[in-house]
């Protein structure tokens, strides 16, 4: 860094500075016309500065991924409410005590839920353990909606093998915090689902879903749309658990309907083992089989 750069930080160190003690001091945040546009949140929270709020929310997350090498990655989808398998037997043991008929319905229907928490981790072990072999361009990463569930499932998964991993959280009524194995530093949180949706395709080599809900309805056919226009990139498109997207998808009506051709079909891919959704991932690259 040279010295004018040095100077240009220095100065908006202490810009920031000033800005923090004045708020530690008690005082209300007023608007200010002196105090500099980047420093002035009244300012950027303004309709009119939108635009330049979208710009931020583009650009941080990208610098940030590409100073740390993250080129390639494999995003996974899934429910948020979908508990480890240790979250689940601690659940129906406390629902087995309390004698309530609907608790232990419940907590019956997440330990059955909890097996793919555990699918979701196995598969970001498989792709943590092909990238640890890899070049540094060659490397896949693991990249979730950062949140709980099989977010959490698939970043503990990449964790558990030492790799990085990604979270794109997103600022909801009620606070989604990031869950704990997403790497510190990659551990990024959004205002606009836009941008946060353009962040998962941006680096997207492969897209994995597991059974999930209106958000990850809403991220999965958001990319099937992108790959069926030509607005993206082919791309691996798996469905993790076959029984339940073919419960919920019915294809075979939107193709008697003409809605899709048969042809679209060939997008995405139906699996039931972590395995299986790497291999699919591999055979499209043409990337090396493990032995």
């Amino acid at each position: 860094m040279n010295k004018t750069e040095q100077l240009n930080v220095r100065r908006l160190a202490h810009a920031w500075a000033e800005l923090q003690n004045y708020a530690d001091r008690g005082n209300p945040l007023e608007a200010d016309a002196y105090r500099l546009a980047f420093a002035d949140p009244e300012f950027l929270l303004r309709r009119e500065t939108r635009g330049i709020r979208f710009q931020l929310e583009m650009l941080k997350p990208d610098l940030a991924q590409t100073e740390q090498g993250i080129e390639n990655t494999v995003v996974v989808f899934g429910s948020a409410r979908f508990p480890s398998p240790e979250q689940a037997q601690t659940f129906l043991q406390e629902a087995q005590l309390s004698g309530d008929a609907s608790a232990l319905t419940l907590a019956q229907r997440q330990l059955r839920n909890a097996y793919y928490y555990d699918q979701a981790r196995l598969f970001a072990r498989l792709v943590a353990g092909y990238s640890a072999q890899q070049e540094c361009e060659e490397r896949l990463f693991i990249v979730t909606g950062g949140g709980p569930g099989i977010m959490e499932a698939a970043n503990r998964g990449a964790h558990e093998m030492g790799a990085l991993s990604v979270g794109l959280n997103i600022a909801l009524p009620h606070e989604q915090n990031a869950n704990p194995y997403v790497t510190p530093s990659l551990s990024f949180k959004f205002h606009y689902f836009a941008l946060r949706k353009m962040h998962f395709m941006m680096r997207a080599k492969a897209l994995v879903a597991f059974p999930g809900g209106f958000g990850t309805m809403d991220e999965l056919f958001e990319v099937i749309t992108l790959v069926q226009t030509g607005k993206a990139k082919p791309v691996p498109i798996v469905l993790f658990g076959t029984e339940y997207w073919k419960r919920l998808f019915n294809t075979d009506v939107m193709i008697e309907e003409g809605v899709i051709s048969a042809q679209d079909l060939k997008l995405i891919a139906y699996v039931d083992e972590p395995q299986a959704a790497w291999e699919v991932i591999q055979a499209f690259y043409g990337l090396e089989r493990s032995p």
